[in-house]
């Protein structure tokens, strides 16, 4: 099967537990890149905090980046959107309310900045991962009214309370909005139409690339659509076992430079 189009997801699956790439990693993707091959990323984190790891990939082409979960599909160099999906006002404002009543740490996105109520320590870890500065803003829930909302988060270190509210908010905004894990702890609310897997396909219609010409790689719930919709759908060894189940191939650990290993088996071991 020919690839020419590979999205790696990032925390977890590209990067290591110190959030780096591994030369190993960069290698294998910059030997695909030489064969014509697109290589993009697939994140949860916001387009300021994926844009540094998609430059140090050194494409030569302008490539669009999947972030937000699949709500904002932007190309790293010229900032061109394909594909943005923002919450409805209404909901966002009711899920801001939940969040807040549930007094769990939330924090919000608007134009592409971190937003948050006050510096809480789940706040300032999550500023840490992504590498980026959060705007403090007195009142989400004003805000949300009147601004679009990229996506909500709650960081939620109780995993059964994060399970009965996810479980909760499904049952409330089926079909309505799209609900999924990142991380054990991170619960995130999107508009129905983010997602990784619908996010691909913008990608995909964009380079008039099909279906079975395409891989995705990726550790989470989150990362579970577009693995389903690839022709090759790759899990990694750290994956979840929902993640592992839906997947045509289970590489290495983001520690064992699991991405490399599936780029050499699909990719630059079968061109060989």
């Amino acid at each position: 099967m020919d690839i020419k189009l590979v999205a790696i997801d990032l925390d977890d699956t590209l990067l290591d537990s110190g959030l780096q790439v591994s030369p190993k990693c960069i290698d294998a993707i910059r030997r695909v890149q030489e064969k014509g091959i697109i290589v993009t990323l697939a994140t949860g984190r916001m387009f300021t905090s994926a844009l540094p790891y998609a430059r140090q990939l050194e494409s030569k082409k302008d490539i669009p980046i999947i972030t937000y979960q699949g709500a904002l599909v932007k190309c790293s160099d010229s900032g061109k959107v394909l594909y943005y999906r923002s919450l409805p006002a209404d909901m966002a404002v009711e899920i801001l309310r939940y969040f807040k009543k549930s007094k769990v740490h939330f924090q919000t996105y608007f134009n592409d900045q971190l937003c948050m109520e006050r510096l809480t320590e789940e706040g300032i870890e999550y500023s840490r991962l992504a590498g980026v500065e959060p705007v403090i803003m007195e009142n989400l829930i004003d805000e949300a009214a009147h601004l679009e909302t990229c996506k909500i988060l709650a960081v939620i270190e109780n995993e059964k309370f994060l399970l009965e509210m996810e479980l909760e908010l499904k049952d409330i905004y089926t079909r309505q909005l799209y609900i999924t894990r990142s991380k054990p702890y991170y619960l995130e609310v999107m508009h129905p139409q983010a997602n990784k897997g619908d996010a691909l396909k913008v990608i995909a219609d964009h380079y008039h690339i099909e279906r079975k010409e395409i891989m995705a790689i990726g550790d989470s719930y989150n990362d579970m659509a577009m693995i389903e919709w690839a022709g090759i759908g790759v899990a990694m060894g750290n994956a979840h076992k929902s993640v592992k189940e839906t997947a045509d191939y289970i590489t290495s650990s983001n520690e064992e430079e699991g991405v490399a290993e599936a780029l050499h088996r699909f990719i630059l071991e079968t061109a060989k």
